[in-house]
């Protein structure tokens, strides 16, 4: 049986036997081994072993960050006496202490074999979909997931539903199919409203919103004959329906009621507190001071006395652009860029800021930091890092008294001290066997000096060298304040390379190097200092600060090797994915993602789109910017912002979505048919001769060269909009959606947006407000054809919109709404630029002061 279920050695055959197992585990009908790093693999021997008792259990609980997850499914529809299942994620920690979720992402169709199964807890995995076989399970009364999808309606016997901490931001109008549902935990999410459909829950209970985002619930929440508990606490409720609002079982502690703007709410300490829903950019502080939080999660603590005068705040997020963000060695970036106005504003006390980061995936020990812009250059600040009680999420916390430009990034630890001229000492908190002795008359004036170490592995050093003898000790960065070097030699002691003692030790396979990363070299110093070898460590002095880094190799010249080696531990491996849309293979969304999220982000795409598949692995830096170029008479749409000179732009942030859905077109003289190109990707300018084979072409010996995937098109209509005016019959008239301080949608842009709807244009048509009989009559009116169907309906809302000054905001939720976030994304693109060029009219005309911190800022983006 072992040998069947794929076991051997690595479960920890011997162990334990079975009957320590059974003892240990399996209690009754109970079997819990979701405590036990190897719980999945105790299973398998209790089922192999013990098969007839296992059989029998009825309460079965595993972690589904176990490896052996998978063949642990497969044996689980032959519990037939089960009755609750508990695969639950985050039993798994890494090296920063956050959670990780489990690696499940599907259920083998057995699952909906159990008939018994009442209680089925799934949270804290990887589930894009709701698995069919829950479907089919007649007794599941208790329900525990990560995401909502549609179906969930159809699970007509489930009592208990828990979505708590999940960020959704859409509820489904089939949650209120569940007419069984006695208590529905939605807290801690993301939602901005819930559909009228809850009302027909007339069984429901309790009722759990609090922590979300709600500025308006339905009144008919109040009829539920049920209902016990409704806790609409800390949401962004300025109004609430009477009926609710004078219910026995509502609570609404910690909302801004009673406003009609951010305005303030006292909280238990007597700060006024405002909670800003998505879509608000401003708020005031006033004399008195406030706490602030925005939709994002950012938060602000504003002390008494901050402002003196009432002061508007402008904030906004921004992808980072690595031409203006500047990342140095080893560093991850965590988060967007959050920019405060107004610029250079300095207050009469620290203003607190708290910002909500993705945990960083590495194996080498790094700090946290805030880093802000000065208007010329990029400072870390003092910065403590916090996890919030029930999310879990990490958040970076520090002090500031100007505004500026902000983001949080994961560092090599960084040890300092100040070197005044009776001298000092300086350890590595990463590794205490690294010092710095600065001997007394070392410097005049006081001066700043900092330490960073990053250990290297070494089977890292094997790996990349292919050689088993070469070895490394910590690599050492040290700089200084000063552009002064040393009055007197600072001591330095490194512990020598892995397996190397002062006993075994051969000097000449030991190299000292000093590394210059502007000049991208590496260089042999052995000769020109003085080594001292002890038992376990190499000494030497310098006066001035760099890299510094202990070889021990046979060969003679190491600089290249360890230029080599340096750059591999500051890439990271990712792939290329590029796939077409099902409705629409027009448009081709492009993605870059690390290695290791290639598969499950196909498996979440693959209802939508078709392949082809996913590049050769390619190394990349973080922050590096790269391009897509069409070939074969294939291009880019030129409307886009991001599209410049027929190459679409991307950046690789490991830890960001690298993700950009675009149209794609070709020359109308095809003839109407169907046309198969290519997708090069390349480093910088794109090559001037493509060579032929570079359809089945990975990676060559020209460094800008990435990968080339191959597209097919459909046969394609003509081009719309290549002039304004008619086409086909249809005319579009002349727009300006919007104002001219939010930014315009023009008739370009309107044309833009509906070479992209595609066939989801009747679901966006009723989100954007029209009726179904408008729907049915522009698509009757238009039938057999798509285009005209999509323009017909987008012009007929822009007209009976052009002069409501909120309509643009309304098109990107109508977009969001239907599932068509990349549309959204590229609206709001375009309103941006509008925006920025009216603050610089602004500007220009001498309307508003700005401080030049701020001018060459702007003009450094």
């Amino acid at each position: 049986m072992a040998e069947l279920l794929g076991l051997g050695d690595e479960c920890g055959e011997g162990a334990s036997g079975a009957p320590a197992l059974v003892g240990s585990c399996l209690a009754d009908n109970r079997l819990n081994l979701d405590v036990y790093p190897d719980g999945c693999c105790r299973f398998l021997h209790l089922f192999e072993r013990q098969r007839g008792e296992v059989v029998q259990v009825e309460f079965l609980r595993l972690s589904s960050n176990d490896r052996l997850l998978g063949t642990t499914l497969g044996i689980l529809p032959h519990l037939k006496h089960l009755k609750s299942l508990v695969l639950k994620g985050g039993h798994t920690r890494d090296e920063f202490g956050s959670c990780q979720h489990g690696s499940l992402t599907s259920l083998p169709p057995g699952i909906g074999n159990l008939r018994c199964l009442t209680h089925l807890d799934l949270s804290f995995n990887s589930l894009s979909t709701l698995p069919s076989c829950i479907l089919h399970l007649p007794s599941l009364r208790v329900l525990l997931l990560k995401d909502l999808p549609q179906s969930i309606g159809e699970l007509a016997a489930l009592q208990d539903l828990d979505l708590s901490e999940n960020a959704l931001e859409f509820l489904p109008e089939e949650v209120g199919n569940l007419q069984n549902c006695t208590e529905l935990d939605l807290s801690g999410n993301r939602l901005s409203s819930i559909p009228d459909s809850l009302a027909n829950l007339k069984s429901l209970r309790r009722l759990h919103l609090h922590s979300n985002l709600l500025v308006t619930v339905p009144a008919s929440l109040a009829s539920l004959p049920n209902l016990s508990r409704l806790d609409l606490q800390n949401n962004c409720l300025r109004a609430v329906p009477p009926e609710i609002q004078t219910s026995p079982f509502v609570h609404l502690r910690g909302n801004p009621l009673g406003e009609t703007e951010p305005s303030p709410q006292p909280d238990a300490g007597g700060l006024r507190r405002l909670f800003l829903a998505s879509g608000e950019d401003s708020f005031t502080v006033t004399s008195e001071g406030c706490k602030v939080v925005l939709a994002c999660g950012i938060h602000f603590y504003f002390p008494p006395g901050a402002a003196s005068d009432p002061l508007r705040i402008y904030f906004r997020t921004l992808a980072p652009d690595p031409q203006w963000v500047k990342l140095r060695h080893h560093d991850v970036l965590l988060s967007r860029v959050l920019e405060l106005q107004p610029h250079g504003v300095k207050f009469q006390q620290e203003v607190q800021i708290w910002m909500p980061y993705a945990s960083p995936q590495t194996l080498h020990q790094r700090e946290v930091v805030v880093r802000t812009f000065s208007g010329q250059s990029w400072s870390d600040l003092r910065t403590r890092v916090e996890q919030k009680r029930k999310s879990k999420k990490h958040m970076a916390h520090c002090s500031v008294l100007h505004f500026s430009w902000f983001l949080v990034v994961s560092r090599l630890v960084q040890n300092e001290c100040e070197v005044p001229a009776e001298g000092t000492l300086l350890f590595s908190s990463v590794d205490p066997n690294i010092k710095v002795t600065f001997p007394p008359g070392v410097t005049e004036e006081t001066r700043s000096v900092k330490l960073q170490v990053l250990p290297v592995s070494a089977e890292e050093i094997e790996e990349i060298t292919a050689d088993a003898g070469c070895r490394a000790s910590p690599l050492l960065c040290l700089s200084q304040d000063s552009l002064v070097d040393f009055l007197r030699p600072v001591r330095i002691q490194l512990p020598l390379p892995p397996g190397v003692t002062g006993l075994n030790l051969d000097r000449s396979r030991l190299h000292l190097l000093h590394g210059d990363l502007e000049g991208q070299t590496w260089d042999d110093i052995t000769s020109q200092v003085v080594l001292e070898f002890t038992h376990l460590y190499a000494v030497f002095e310098v006066t001035h600060f760099s890299w510094y880094w202990l070889w021990y190799t046979t060969k003679t010249y190491i600089g290249g090797i360890a230029k080599k080696v340096y750059e591999r531990l500051r890439m990271y491996q990712v792939n290329f994915i590029a796939l077409q849309r099902k409705k629409d293979p027009e448009q081709v969304l492009l993605q870059c993602v690390p290695k290791h999220k290639v598969d499950p982000v196909l498996k979440k795409l693959q209802d939508r789109y078709r392949g082809p598949e996913p590049s050769d692995m390619v190394e990349m830096f973080e922050g590096e910017q790269f391009f897509a170029a069409f070939e074969r008479g294939i291009s880019i749409d030129m409307d886009r912002p991001d599209c410049v000179d027929g190459r679409l732009s991307f950046i690789f942030y490991s830890h960001l979505k690298n993700m950009k859905e675009i149209y794609v077109t070709s020359p109308v003289d095809r003839k109407g048919q169907a046309v198969k190109g290519q997708v090069s990707f390349y480093r910088g300018a794109v090559p001037e001769s493509i060579p032929e084979d570079a359809s089945r072409r990975r990676k060559g010996p020209d460094s800008l060269w990435l990968a080339t995937l191959p597209i097919k098109l459909p046969r394609l209509k003509p081009r719309w909009g290549e002039n304004p005016g008619p086409l086909n019959g249809f005319s579009f008239p002349p727009l300006n959606l919007g104002n001219a301080e939010t930014g315009y949608l023009t008739q370009a842009n309107l044309l833009s947006i509906a070479r992209r709807v595609g066939a989801d244009w009747q679901t966006i048509g009723l989100n954007l407000g029209l009726t179904y009989q408008q729907i049915e009559r522009i698509g009757y009116n238009n039938r057999e054809d798509l285009d005209k169907q999509i323009l017909d309906m987008l012009f007929s809302w822009a007209r009976q919109n052009s002069e409501d000054p909120d309509c643009v905001s309304k098109l990107i939720t109508a977009m969001k709404d239907s599932g068509r976030q990349d549309i959204a994304d590229e609206v709001e693109t375009i309103i941006e630029l509008g925006r920025q060029k009216y603050r610089e009219s602004i500007r220009r005309v001498g309307l508003e002061q700005e401080s030049s911190t701020e001018d060459s800022a702007i003009a450094m983006m």
